[in-house]
């Protein structure tokens, strides 16, 4: 049987609380092996599209289908094909490392020398030999973490939902963990549906769906995105004041940063033609491009980084 080119495919899907519309009528598709990046703030719908695609929560409308399986028909077997790694960890605090990846491996079937075995790779992936017969409630934060996704991992999914996966982690934790996702990305063509607020994160995605009051207000890869949405901006390291002054009175928006002005601009083409028009004001400058933050504020007037 061929497999599905997108693991994940939403229609109109739909999940009210009463009067608060959490999902209102978003439709998207995951194709297989990507990696899905799925944006908004607090309260925009995404841990709720979360739980409805791995079965947690029941819509109220729409279609969902999560590899291949119509969860409406068959949500046992889409739970079997995913992985989720949840903001807050599930896991038992007073078991081992050990007895947690055992306890889950069970539930999907995976006993003797096959979890042994599936045991020793993701230990190996994720470091974790030195603190197997340890309790979760003495690890640290990143081991933790890092025991969270291997949690999600054990059964060897077809897709992981990372829910916020690298949120208060230190930076080597963080790039350990991206490390090892795309290993697997690799290998297992593993698909991975992220929400992050780490906007470094999804700048690498294959594709990014904008998320704002349950309702899709952008998508695509993020290169269309920062084409259509971001800002190129001019700094200025010398000649400040001045500069400051001339781009004011032309309307542009300006402001100053630590040591430097920064200038905002629709493209680099308008800085290259004030560079020609005032060259005596570029004498320390540089053209940044714009990133997903701006393209983030742009298009939700929020900053996801501060929420």
């Amino acid at each position: 049987m061929r497999e599905p080119e997108y693991i994940i495919e939403i229609e109109n899907l739909k999940k009210y609380y009463k009067t608060v519309k959490a999902v209102d009528g978003i439709s998207f598709k995951v194709k297989r092996g990507e990696l899905f990046a799925f944006l908004g703030v607090n309260g925009a719908g995404k841990s709720t599209t979360i739980n409805v695609i791995s079965g947690i929560l029941r819509k109220d409308e729409g279609k969902v289908e999560v590899c291949g399986y119509d969860i409406d028909k068959n949500s046992a077997g889409a739970r079997q094909k995913v992985g989720v790694v949840f903001q807050n960890s599930v896991l038992d605090k007073k078991l081992t490392v050990y007895d947690n990846l055992k306890y889950r491996a069970n539930l999907y079937g995976i006993f003797g020398e096959q979890f042994k075995s599936r045991l020793n790779c993701i230990s190996d992936m994720f470091d974790l030999s030195q603190i197997l017969k340890r309790p979760l409630e003495k690890l640290s934060g990143g081991q933790k973490r890092r025991v969270d996704i291997a949690r999600a991992l054990i059964h060897k999914p077809e897709l992981l939902i990372l829910d916020e996966p690298t949120t208060g982690l230190d930076p080597k934790t963080r790039i350990t963990v991206w490390n090892v996702i795309e290993k697997m990305r690799k290998e297992e063509n593993l698909t991975v549906f992220l929400t992050t607020h780490y906007m470094e994160e999804s700048s690498v995605a294959d594709y990014v769906v904008i998320l704002d009051s349950g309702k899709i207000v952008s998508q695509g890869t993020p290169h269309k995105l920062k084409s259509d949405y971001s800002s190129d901006f001019l700094r200025i390291y010398k000649n400040i004041e001045a500069a400051e002054k001339y781009f004011s009175s032309k309307g542009r928006n300006c402001k100053r940063v630590h040591d430097r002005l920064e200038v905002e601009f629709e493209n680099t083409e308008q800085i290259s033609e004030e560079i020609k028009l005032q060259p005596q004001l570029f004498t320390d400058f540089e053209v940044v491009k714009g990133d997903m933050d701006n393209v983030f504020l742009k298009v939700t007037g929020k900053q996801l980084k501060d929420v």
